[in-house]
């Protein structure tokens, strides 16, 4: 059986007949969304882990039942947070991006290795919540850019059109009749430029625009908030002092359109709303993913590195905790925001971590290891999966690629092996594994004479057989 394209595809017997929506299909409001229909949406692209699913899929709708309670009430809810246990690649860090994407959460996600202990030279645990924040300001600038973006093209439009024919200076004293004649040939001759301009016709022309160039130095100052906090303040406190100059440069009208466009939109944009609304946002809505939570899981036991990462629990305890954090927007709050923890937990145990941290983590997800038929599921049921991405990625050669369910059974088949015999990486193997089966394929596509390939069982054990068989190299290839 051929893997068909995303709208005709058919899932394997045994598959979980999940309906892929059409691109642009809108999602139900996430207030109108039950637990059990989350869980359905995450299933579109993530196999397996039911537990996991169930409980961020709880934990957003309790977010939901939050908001409809009394403010009183309301406050003293605190978010559940969630400790994920299980190896690299099962979908911890896909399934707590996709349900911030489905909740439209801001959604930051950090490794908890890569913080210091406050004293030590590194990025202090307080920057995830100024990601946060960052990430919440992009969204809804990007939103408010959508609400005003019809009104910017035709403010640029219009500003386009006067470079192009530039207003004419009525000479005084000249008979009413005539100053309506030329208006009227001057507005016809703008409406005949307008046309012109929406076809295409104009954009290699070029034009004298002003624009508005930043003269500022760098600076970079290391601090106790963090070498990113106070690069930033520094400069925002500089930029009045130093201004914006405006230089006069030629540029072509489809880039010059570009540039008013953009103009434009920053015009018709309230900073300070959108500044109000994503720290909000950010409070009462964000998702911090904190990976790799076992790198820091020692306790302290006289030696250097067990007490630091004794000291970078600590330093997060209070965030989760609920405390008040201070960034270039002001300060933030930490008490609901939602943290999901995750660590593959082969050297320590979720024991080792301080107890006033396992505390804030209260419900606890063992996520599965994968076998050979969740691979197969992961090749060919997820709306984003691998097979559709690379039979999408030909088809723009002109070419279009066939995998058969045999082929699909021996890709699994081989990922598991070299799971089992060197380092389980998961579902991330398939990735390497895939790149490999069709490397020669995506290196001859362009120059193909037929258009048409099949692959299976016996292409892939042709193009696989060699490495796998010497399993030294397998370590390094796959």
């Amino acid at each position: 059986m051929a893997i068909k394209t995303e709208k005709e595809i058919t899932l394997f017997p045994g598959g979980n007949g999940a309906v892929i929506p059409e691109e642009g299909e809108l999602l139900p409001a996430l207030d109108d969304m039950t637990p059990r229909e989350i869980v359905q949406e995450l299933d579109k692209y993530i196999v397996g882990q039911a537990a996991a699913k169930r409980a961020v899929a709880v934990a957003l709708r309790n977010r939901v039942r939050r908001q409809k309670l009394p403010p009183e009430i309301a406050e003293d809810v605190l978010p559940k947070n969630i400790l994920m246990i299980g190896p690299t690649g099962v979908g911890k860090t896909e399934i707590a991006r996709r349900l911030a994407r489905l909740a439209g959460c801001p959604f930051v996600k950090v490794e908890a290795s890569k913080y210091t202990e406050v004293g030590y030279v590194g990025r202090d645990v307080e920057s995830m919540v100024r990601d946060l924040v960052e990430t919440s300001i992009d969204m809804v600038r990007e939103e408010k850019l959508d609400e005003v973006a019809d009104r910017a093209e035709q403010a640029a439009e219009e500003r386009v059109l006067d470079l192009l024919l530039p207003p004419q200076v009525e000479a005084p004293g000249m008979p009413e009749a005539e100053r309506n004649a030329q208006r009227e040939q001057s507005q016809r001759t703008r409406e005949k430029l307008r046309v012109q301009l929406r076809e295409g016709k104009l954009d290699q022309r070029m034009v004298d625009l002003e624009v508005r160039e930043r003269s500022m130095p760098s600076f970079e100052i290391i601090s106790n908030q963090g070498v990113e906090e106070m690069d930033v303040n520094i400069k925002d406190m500089l930029s009045g002092m130093f201004g914006q100059q405006k230089k006069r440069r030629k540029m072509s009208v489809a880039d010059a359109f570009e540039y008013l466009i953009q103009e434009e939109e920053n015009k018709l944009i309230d900073m300070d709303q959108v500044t109000r609304i994503a720290v909000e946002r950010a409070e009462q809505m964000g998702i911090i993913f904190v990976d790799e939570i076992d790198k820091v899981a020692g306790r302290e036991s006289g030696h250097g590195p067990d007490v630091s990462r004794e000291g970078v629990q600590r330093d997060i305890l209070p965030i989760i905790e609920g405390t008040t954090v201070n960034t270039r927007y002001g300060m933030i709050r930490t008490d609901h925001i939602l943290f999901i923890a995750a660590g593959a937990f082969h050297v320590t145990k979720p024991s080792d971590l301080i107890p006033e941290l396992q505390g804030r983590l209260p419900i606890r997800v063992e996520m599965q290891s994968l076998k050979e038929e969740d691979f197969v599921r992961i090749l060919t049921e997820p709306k984003n999966a691998l097979i559709k991405q690379y039979i999408a990625l030909l088809e723009t050669e002109g070419v279009k690629l066939q995998i058969t369910e045999d082929a699909v059974q021996a890709i699994a088949r081989f990922a598991t092996n070299v799971n089992e015999q060197t380092e389980n990486i998961g579902a991330r193997r398939l990735h390497t594994i895939l790149e490999k089966v069709l490397d020669e394929l995506s290196f001859e596509a362009p120059d193909l004479k037929k258009k048409t390939v099949k692959v299976d069982s016996a292409y892939v054990n042709k193009q696989l057989a060699d490495i796998v068989k010497n399993q030294d190299l397998s370590r390094y290839i796959l």
